[in-house]
């Protein structure tokens, strides 16, 4: 299955995503996109089933089995939904390219808040994902990884 990637911006390594949780890969392991300035859409990176909706951070389960966690930001649980719009309902059925959340990254600040996107497979074995666009810029909705 492929995932795409749920905003534009710059693709980093997991391990250069800086919060051990993610760099780690205790969650799962994916890329982190350093998004580009200014109000944008948060969008699925594929088809599947809204399992979870955080202002911050959604779980789309995909294909009925895996889920992959999109969380906007590092930290930004502490703002309390300050700053992000949520577009979509949990329990929602959705098409990749769906917006979730909006928010400007411009916006988001505070001590230890940061804006990197991570988009991370859950409950697979670190570094069970490669990805060959690490270092480029992506729009949204364009491939980033397959599972």
């Amino acid at each position: 299955m492929q995932i795409l990637a749920p905003c534009a911006g710059r693709v980093i390594a997991m391990r250069d995503v800086d919060d051990p949780t993610f760099s780690e890969q205790i969650v799962g392991p994916g890329v982190g996109i350093q998004p580009v300035p200014g109000r944008n859409d948060v969008v699925a990176p594929a088809d599947g089933m809204l399992l979870k909706v955080n202002p911050h951070a959604f779980i789309l389960l995909v294909d009925g089995s895996v889920g992959v966690l999109v969380h906007i930001g590092i930290n930004t649980v502490e703002l309390d939904g300050e700053g992000f719009e949520v577009l979509a309902d949990q329990g929602q059925t959705i098409s990749a390219g769906t917006p979730v959340v909006s928010w400007n990254p411009d916006e988001i600040d505070g001590e230890g808040i940061q804006t990197t996107v991570v988009v991370a497979v859950m409950d697979h074995e670190p570094d069970s994902i490669t990805s060959d666009v690490i270092g480029a810029d992506v729009s949204a909705g364009e491939p980033i990884f397959s599972v």
